[in-house]
């Protein structure tokens, strides 16, 4: 059979990711057009997958004035974005591979799920976790029945401190207003994991969190704007843009600042962009930690710690059951997953199989072709349609409404209220 052929609207970090797979896999897909606002990163994108001017456009907008060009859309546009483009995309006909979080608006979420389904094209989103050795490994642990009838989970997502100051306070989802909730843009993967693994829904939910460090009260006195305007703690301070940025290395989180692999380049970039900032000057508004307690409608309970003042990047694991505990730790490079039985205090070490090299533990690579199974009729048991991932986004903007009102959600009612609030809205 021919490849599957691919429009990517966005030709930043994620598209080109899954532009990736497409190289190392050109049986499968085909990248053949490309939308991207930034002529270097569209200029990267064309001359990897050999894309000609014809196919090369500034907006998606573009991209659709030209009809069908592609079999399907891979939309890695900004998250405000999301909506108008998938809808587009799915009024065009387009079968389309959307990237996490559906949408920052809580009812565009739903709106998303019906049009799809109303249309009967695939939306799947780009729950990557799903595909990853290391949680596909934790999943078979819990469903085998090893460690007994599972009561209590705690599941931490710690993000390292330049990660935090990279992507949240400097970067492209520090302001609720253009990205939404922190809680919806990081932790969306992770409530999508825990129901994946779980398979129950939640029924009640609380959580608590706040905007505590990144403020301008927490400035080193003297503290400039900018990181280059001559800051008195740049040799102490851990977010010190030159040492974070001024490298010629190629990748997260240097491509962010300047494509260009040249530290001049990025220095230059730093002057007076927005990755040069003073962590505690900038118009962040998201928070900077935040849990979330769960009661299952099977009586389990589940802990979520969202936090950005880790030494290390991953996410940190504990299930309890009635005959073992497993333990898990996702941190790149140093996957580990141990299981240890109550009675006889016997270990066992659980092994990751890696499949490839992709991020996300080999996920981004598993989320492609999943998709790619998907369209040709053999769809696995993991796929992330918009209904399915639909679960994640309203457990995390539940989460948001908790945190903000100081209350608890039934899960039941919240759910119900939002489906109503969303087919009034889109039947006006």
């Amino acid at each position: 059979m021919a490849p599957i052929t691919a429009l990517v609207l966005g030709a930043g970090g994620r598209g080109s990711v899954y532009g990736d797979y497409a190289l190392a896999h050109p049986q499968n897909i085909e990248v053949v057009a490309v939308a991207e606002p930034a002529p270097d990163r569209m200029a990267r994108m064309a001359t990897a997958h050999d894309i000609p001017p014809s196919h090369q456009f500034a907006t998606w907008e573009d991209a659709l004035k030209h009809g069908r060009i592609a079999d399907v859309i891979i939309n890695c546009t900004m998250d405000r974005m999301h909506i108008d483009s998938t809808l587009a995309a799915l009024e065009a006909g387009y079968d389309v591979l959307l990237e996490k979080p559906m949408s920052p608006v809580l009812h565009e979420n739903v709106r998303l799920v019906q049009v799809a389904e109303d249309k009967g094209r695939l939306l799947q989103i780009c729950h990557v976790l799903r595909y990853s050795p290391f949680f596909e490994a934790v999943r078979a642990v819990v469903q085998s029945g090893k460690l007994g009838r599972v009561v209590s989970i705690d599941h931490r997502e710690n993000l390292v401190y330049w990660h935090m100051a990279h992507s949240y306070v400097r970067g492209n989802w520090r302001s609720e207003a253009e990205a939404g909730p922190m809680i919806l843009a990081k932790c969306c993967h992770d409530f999508d994991i825990l129901y994946w693994i779980l398979r129950t829904p939640v029924a009640y939910l609380s959580s608590f969190g706040a905007l505590t460090h990144f403020r301008p009260e927490n400035a080193p006195e003297g503290a400039p704007q900018y990181c280059l305007d001559g800051c008195p703690a740049a040799d102490d301070c851990k977010y010190y843009a030159p040492r974070l940025y001024a490298s010629d290395m190629n990748g997260m989180p240097w491509n962010a600042v300047e494509l260009k692999p040249s530290v001049e380049a990025r220095l230059e970039a730093i002057k007076r962009g927005p990755y040069g900032r003073c962590v505690y000057h900038c118009d962040n508004d998201v928070v900077d930690h935040q849990s979330v307690n769960m009661e299952l409608t099977d009586g389990t309970t589940v802990s979520l710690l969202m936090q950005g003042q880790g030494n290390e990047e991953g996410r940190t694991m504990r299930y309890d059951g009635t005959r073992a505990t497993l333990y898990g730790r996702f941190v790149a490079g140093r996957y580990q997953l141990t299981i240890r039985y109550h009675r006889t205090g016997e270990e066992e070490d659980v092994p990751i199989i890696a499949k490839d090299a992709s991020g996300h533990g080999g996920g981004d690579f598993g989320i492609m072709h999943s998709f790619y199974n998907a369209l040709r009729g053999t769809p696995d048991d993991s796929v992330t349609t918009a209904r399915e991932s639909l679960e994640s986004h309203l457990l995390a903007f539940a989460a948001e409404e908790a945190r903000l009102e100081y209350t608890t959600i039934h899960m039941d009612e919240y759910r119900a209220r939002v489906d109503a609030e969303a087919r009034q809205i889109y039947a006006r």
